[in-house]
C-alpha cells in the first residue's frame, strides 16, 4: 500500500502575519508623525496668530508715534516762530529804549548802569562818564552833566522837571532873563526856599496827614517885602496872588489853594494857604530835598 503524500508549506503564508505587524506598526509611526506634525501646525498657527497680533499693536504704535512726531514737528515750528518774534521784538524793544536813553543822556539824564548798555547808546563823542551817588548805585552821564536837582539820588533829564524846578534852579541873572515878571521870579525863589536848605529864608511849614508843606499867605506877604525891600505893604499883598497863582501855573497845578478858618485875638478870619499834598506827583521827590551833596566821579567811559 503506497503511502499519501506530506502536505507542502506556503512559506508566504507563513510570513503574512509579520508583514502585517509591521504594516501596522508603521501605520501607527505615520499616524503619531501625523499627529505631532498637526499639532505644530496648531502651534505655529498659534505662533502665527499672536505675531499678526503684535505686528498689529506695532503698526497701530508706529501710526501713533508717527502722529506724535508729526505734532512735535507742527509744535517745534510753532515755537521757532514764537521765539523769533519774541527775539525780533525784544530787539524792537532794545532799539527803541536805547534810543530814549540816548536822548535822556543828551538832555543831561542820569541813567544807573544797571538799566543801560552803554556800548548800544549814541552820545556824542562816544563817551559816558560813570558817578557814584551817595544812594549807593551807579549812573552813567555825559561828561560834567551835573544833575538836574543837584540830587544824590536823583536821576531825571532837565527836561523832565516841572518849570517851576527849572527856574529855582537858574542864578538870579538867568532867572531875571527868563522871567521878567516878578511873580514868576518869587514863585522860583518860594520854591528854592522851600527845596535848598542854603537859601535860608523858608517861609514853609510842615503839614500832617495829606499835605507835605505848606505856606500860609500872611507869611508869604512878609516874606516877599523881606525878598523885595521897599514894597509897600498894599503892593505885597497883591503879589501874594500873583505870586501864588504863578506857583500853581508853573508847578502844572502839582500846589493847591486851601482857605483854613483861624482864631487871632479872640477874632476868626479864614486865610489861604499854598499847600504841597503828600501825593502830588513832583519829578525827583524821593527823599528830602534839602539833602544835595554832589555824586562822586568814578571814571569816563568812551
Amino acid at each position: 500500500m503506497a503511502s499519501s503524500p506530506e502536505p507542502e508549506t506556503d512559506e508566504s503564508t507563513s510570513d503574512q502575519p509579520n508583514e502585517f505587524e509591521q504594516l501596522r506598526e508603521r501605520l501607527e509611526s505615520l499616524e503619531a508623525a501625523l499627529e505631532r506634525k498637526d499639532e505644530r501646525i496648531d502651534q505655529l498657527e498659534r505662533d502665527r496668530d499672536r505675531l499678526a497680533e503684535t505686528v498689529d499693536r506695532l503698526e497701530d504704535r508706529t501710526d501713533a508715534l508717527e502722529n506724535r512726531a508729526a505734532d512735535c514737528e507742527a509744535a517745534a515750528e510753532r515755537l521757532e516762530s514764537l521765539a523769533e518774534a519774541a527775539c525780533n521784538k525784544a530787539t524792537a524793544n532794545k532799539e527803541r529804549v536805547t534810543e530814549l536813553q540816548s536822548r535822556e543822556l543828551e538832555k543831561g539824564a542820569h541813567l544807573r548802569t544797571d538799566t543801560i548798555d552803554e556800548h548800544a547808546v549814541t552820545v556824542a563823542d562816544g563817551r559816558l562818564e560813570r558817578i557814584e551817588k551817595d544812594d549807593g548805585h551807579a549812573y552813567y552821564r555825559l561828561p560834567e552833566h551835573a544833575d538836574p536837582l543837584d540830587h544824590g539820588d536823583v536821576s531825571l533829564a532837565y527836561g523832565d522837571l516841572l518849570p517851576i524846578q527849572q527856574l529855582a534852579r537858574m542864578d538870579e541873572d538867568r532867572r531875571r532873563a527868563a522871567a521878567n515878571a516878578l511873580p514868576t521870579r518869587l514863585a522860583a525863589k518860594l520854591w528854592q526856599a522851600r527845596t535848598d536848605s542854603r537859601f535860608g529864608d523858608n517861609p514853609w511849614e510842615q503839614g500832617c496827614k495829606d499835605v507835605d508843606e505848606y505856606v500860609k499867605a500872611g507869611d508869604l506877604r512878609h516874606w516877599i517885602r523881606r525878598r523885595e525891600p521897599g514894597i509897600s505893604e498894599s503892593y505885597a499883598k497883591k503879589l501874594v496872588s500873583r505870586t501864588i497863582d504863578a506857583l500853581l501855573d508853573l508847578s502844572k497845578n502839582r500846589l493847591a489853594v486851601r482857605r483854613r478858618t483861624e482864631r487871632k485875638n479872640g477874632l476868626e478870619y479864614t486865610e489861604r494857604r499854598v499847600i504841597l499834598p503828600t501825593a502830588a506827583a513832583i519829578p525827583g521827590r524821593t527823599r528830602e530835598d534839602g539833602d544835595s551833596r554832589a555824586p562822586e566821579t568814578a571814571d569816563v567811559r568812551g
